[in-house]
């Protein structure tokens, strides 16, 4: 085996790929098209915060994928590894609220109605994420506007697959534990929970499922409170109420059974 050194493919003499072709840079780095005329100086940073939400939604519905379908398949340990590593994700989308939250709410108003009607709602991969964690929401389709026939499909299809509670449970019954309702459920989850010793990795990525809804509920708090800050009680781009609808989203729990576990313990 040639050394490193040695090695054509590695070291510029390769020619084979460029750090700027690998990544795409060209392509990447001239997506930031600003509207506003005149130019309003913090529309570059409205705009690359939520292309980099994106690419993050996009790495998250990879990780999340990866997990609900390896917890299909019996494993527990790379779906942990999976939903832990998507919690540290999270952790960077609640931090870059605070960046974003660097922007004056007159200076958002230079630009901010150039933007309608295109609105955050619009994510469809945000939406992706809730489907595929367990907040399914058929109804949501039928409110979308201006996404492609292919973002539609997409979320169709989320909502016709299992989701990560369902891979769990799945989980759970290929390991003797009842699960076909909420009581039957309820003792399950007591059980796991009352011998770590013999369920520790079943408990653990129980433990792992919660830390991933809460931090998309400490995510949801953060984003409202940045649009109050903004925006106060104006309607959104998209025609939303803005910060009421967000506010009514903040009770939303992707596992309420976990949640409701712990009154038991």
């Amino acid at each position: 085996m040639a050394e490193l050194g040695t090695d054509p493919r590695f070291g510029e003499q390769g020619g084979r790929l460029s750090y700027g072709s690998y990544l795409q840079l060209e392509r990447l780095l001239s997506a930031q098209r600003p509207l506003a005329d005149p130019p309003a100086h913090d529309e570059l940073l409205f705009i690359t915060i939520h292309q980099v939400y994106e690419l993050w939604f996009g790495l998250l519905l990879h990780e999340l994928s990866d997990a609900r379908d390896r917890m299909l398949e019996g494993e527990s340990y790379a779906p942990r590894l999976r939903l832990q590593r998507c919690r540290v994700i999270e952790a960077v989308l609640v931090e870059q609220v605070d960046v974003l939250d660097t922007m004056k709410p007159q200076d958002f108003l230079t630009f901010r109605a150039n933007l309608a009607p295109a609105s955050g709602f619009q994510s469809v991969q945000f939406r992706e994420v809730e489907f595929l964690s367990g907040a399914k929401d058929p109804d949501f389709l039928e409110r979308l506007r201006g996404v492609s026939g292919d973002e539609r499909s997409r979320l169709t299809r989320r909502l016709q697959e299992p989701t990560l509670w369902d891979a769990y449970l799945r989980l759970l019954a290929r390991h003797g534990f009842g699960v076909d309702d909420g009581d039957t459920r309820r003792e399950s989850l007591r059980a796991i929970s009352a011998d770590r010793d013999a369920h520790g990795p079943l408990w653990e990525l129980a433990e792992a499922l919660l830390e991933h809804d809460q931090a998309m509920a400490t995510w949801r708090a953060r984003h409202v409170l940045m649009v109050e800050r903004q925006i106060g009680t104006k309607s959104g781009t998209g025609g939303s109420s803005g910060a009421p609808y967000l506010r009514s989203r903040l009770d939303l729990r992707f596992y309420p059974e976990l949640w409701e576990l712990r009154a038991a313990l």
